[in-house]
This record gives structure tokens, C-alpha cells and sequence, in this order.
């Protein structure tokens, strides 16, 4: 009902605002948003990245920056494989060393599993990414 709410408002031209989704550190500041359709932004809401349906994250001026591969493979704008993200939501570096953790309730811990954020409702790649990657 909400969202057609959202829809209606904005075929009417009024408050047209996609639900975001916030990252938190630890203490819960904000240090992010994100939309539904991908996009990042910073706690003071400008644009930083955009996740891509086809795997891409580009930069604010959609310069590619990183890919996000089907296989959980994490790579730079040169093909560089920079991590992994295994399904069960370990985070690991290049040379396979686990370096955190994106939990199903969306608390990210390092690889001692403290916790260094919270990302509910992010996609477990997005958030891996936002967290041990950028």
C-alpha cells in the first residue's frame, strides 16, 4: 500500500522520493544511504556511487570503478581482482584471507568478528563492498 502510495504522489508530482535504505558504523551514525535503485549517498545525501544491474558500481560522474561479478568476485576498473564475497556472506581479500563478514540480519563484523556496521536490507554485496572494498 506504501508504495503505491509513493507512485501515485509521484504521478501527481508530489514528494517523489525512493525508499533508501540506511548504512550505519558500529555506533549507528549514518554513513550512507542507499535506493532501491542502487544509488549511494553520503550521510549528507550527494551522490557517491551507483550499483548497476549488470554488476557495474560507477563513480558520481558514472565512470566504472569497480564490478561485482555473478561468482561473488569483486574487481577494480582494470580487471584486478580484489576480493571475494562467498554466499554465506564471508568477505575475503584477493589472496583469499577472510577479512569480515556480512551477516543475514545485516550486522557486518571484521575478521574478528567485531562489529563494524550495520546494513538491513542492503544487499549482502552491496554492503561487503561499501564495508571491505571502497
Amino acid at each position: 500500500m506504501k508504495r503505491l502510495t509513493v507512485i501515485l504522489l509521484c504521478l501527481l508530482g508530489l514528494s517523489c522520493v525512493l525508499k533508501a535504505q540506511r548504512i550505519t558504523d558500529a555506533s549507528f551514525r549514518t554513513v550512507a544511504h542507499i535506493k532501491d535503485d542502487g544509488t549511494v549517498q553520503d550521510a549528507s545525501f550527494r551522490t557517491a556511487l551507483y550499483f548497476k544491474s549488470d554488476g557495474k558500481i560507477q563513480d558520481s560522474s558514472f565512470r566504472t570503478v569497480a564490478y561485482l561479478k555473478d561468482d561473488g568476485t569483486v574487481q577494480d576498473a582494470s580487471f584486478r581482482t580484489l576480493g571475494h564475497i562467498k554466499p554465506d556472506g564471508t568477505v575475503q581479500d584477493s589472496s583469499f584471507r577472510t577479512v569480515g563478514y556480512i551477516k543475514k540480519d545485516g550486522i557486518v563484523q571484521d575478521a574478528s568478528f567485531k562489529t563494524v556496521g550495520h546494513a538491513d536490507g542492503i544487499p549482502p554485496r552491496w554492503a561487503a563492498f561499501l564495508f571491505f572494498f571502497l
